[in-house]
């Protein structure tokens, strides 16, 4: 049995007095759930094959079934997994700050069904599906045979509404995490290594102007 969790005074102290609270979470919080990171989700049938033959648009462009087959696999897998206590906790936070916004890496959409409601995706939604050559998202087509689906709209190839590597984040989405990582004055780093980033951009001279006050707090799943 694990021993109980000691919370340091400090941060007990530091969430008492803020008023405006931004947490970042990553694949660890939803590991616990038995949810598996990119990598290793990359087993069984999967194991043969590299990050760059299952998420870029180059290799939806070259292979478009297997692209698809492996996130409905992945889909599949997520729906049967349910929201740990952490994930619950950061609810019971977000019940008791005036103002608290979860910004997440993860595209399980775990955060949502524990009852989180101010959540701003950064590399979309597994649950999502979005026409490639639109990037637009398609809530309901018909059922052709074709792997991929079709997009009703365009004819166009269907996918999922997940970032991917070499892909911009989206933009409403980083704009607004950026705002609300500038403005609060405590900020939680919850089950990320904060190394995975969106490519070298103008985004990157704003990570200078936060709050000299801020408080940042990483924790991370090992």
């Amino acid at each position: 049995m694990d021993p109980p969790l000691e919370i340091p005074v400090t941060l007990i102290e530091t969430l008492r007095a803020a008023r405006q609270v931004t947490v970042l979470t990553g694949s660890g919080i939803s590991a616990e759930s038995g949810v598996p990171t990119f990598r290793d989700a990359q087993t069984g049938l999967w194991s043969n094959f590299r990050p760059e033959d299952l998420a870029t648009p180059e290799a939806f462009q070259r292979n478009p079934k297997l692209v698809w087959e492996w996130y409905a696999w992945w889909r599949e897998l997520v729906a049967k997994v349910l929201p740990n206590p952490g994930h619950h906790a950061l609810v019971g936070l977000e019940r008791r700050l005036p103002r608290f916004t979860l910004i997440t890496q993860n595209v399980d959409s775990l955060h949502q069904r524990a009852g989180s409601r101010n959540v701003i995706e950064l590399h979309g939604n597994i649950s999502r599906t979005k026409c490639f050559a639109e990037d637009k998202i398609v809530n309901e087509w018909q059922e052709s045979g074709d792997v991929p689906p079709r997009c009703p709209s365009c004819g166009g190839r269907l996918r999922p509404d997940v970032v991917w590597f070499g892909e911009m984040l989206p933009p409403d989405a980083i704009e607004r995490a950026f705002a609300v990582s500038r403005s609060c004055d405590l900020f939680l780093s919850i089950g990320t290594s904060t190394s995975c980033i969106p490519p070298p951009d103008s985004h990157s001279k704003r990570c200078s102007t936060a709050r000299p006050s801020l408080k940042l707090i990483l924790t991370q799943r090992h």
